[in-house]
């Protein structure tokens, strides 16, 4: 396998392994294929351009100088403020279209989005900076962004419901969740005890998404019946 090969390999692999797992959990009502598989897209070709655009402007000169210096609590919080609401972007394509209203439906679109933006992000850092640091992002960065997107999905699902009427919680706390994540992530490299925290965070993030899986289920149990007739309906 050549490193070009490796690179899509490693970068993609593992993030639609992940989205495979959250399709086949949403067992009671399965979302369309191709809405998964759009919004995953979405998330690695549209949001990651929205971000690297806007990025490029405030973290490294770009059209206008940087608003604060360039630390890493400056970088990290500029990637928490610029990515979640990108990554939203693909979210909006199914919540508009009427194929977003629970929990469950908010987790896997939201993860799709996440994902999406992980994979392409990992291959640009690979581009970059070689192939092992897409290895060593491979299996964490995939779960921490489809964490914080899911959040963001979750609350665009209660709004289809009309369960919530502000999505300014989800956005926050997902933000919050990123520049925490980034933050320690730079401040690892010359600090490696810091990598502590990022396995806490990483578990933080997996219990996140296991609950929102639980809620998500439990929902979609009470509204079998629902289902079924919404089937036949189609049929």
């Amino acid at each position: 396998m050549d490193v070009l090969s490796a690179l899509i390999f490693f970068a993609y692999a593992p993030a639609l392994a992940i989205l495979w797992y959250f399709y086949h959990a949403d067992r009671y009502e399965p979302e369309p294929r191709r809405y998964v598989i759009g919004t995953f897209i979405l998330g690695g070709t549209l949001s990651v351009s929205v971000a690297f655009i806007l990025e490029s402007i405030l973290t490294l000169g770009g059209l206008i100088q940087p608003l604060l210096p360039t630390t890493a609590f400056y970088v990290a919080l500029v990637a928490g403020i610029v990515e979640e609401p990108a990554k939203a972007l693909a979210i909006l394509w199914p919540y508009n279209a009427g194929q977003m209203d629970g929990v469950m439906d908010g987790l896997v679109y939201g993860a799709a989005a996440g994902l999406g933006f992980a994979a392409t992000e990992n291959f640009m850092y690979g581009l970059g900076w070689g192939l092992g640091v897409t290895l060593m992002r491979a299996f964490l960065t995939p779960i921490a962004h489809a964490t914080w997107s899911a959040i963001i999905g979750v609350g665009y699902g209660l709004k289809a419901e009309g369960k919530v009427d502000s999505l300014a919680t989800y956005f926050f706390l997902a933000m919050f969740l990123h520049f925490i994540w980034d933050y320690y992530a730079f401040m690892s490299a010359t600090v490696p005890a810091y990598n502590i925290i990022l396995i806490i965070l990483l578990g933080i993030n997996i219990a996140i998404l296991r609950y929102f899986m639980l809620l998500g289920l439990e929902e979609d149990r009470k509204r079998v019946l629902h289902y079924w007739f919404k089937r036949r309906d189609r049929s």
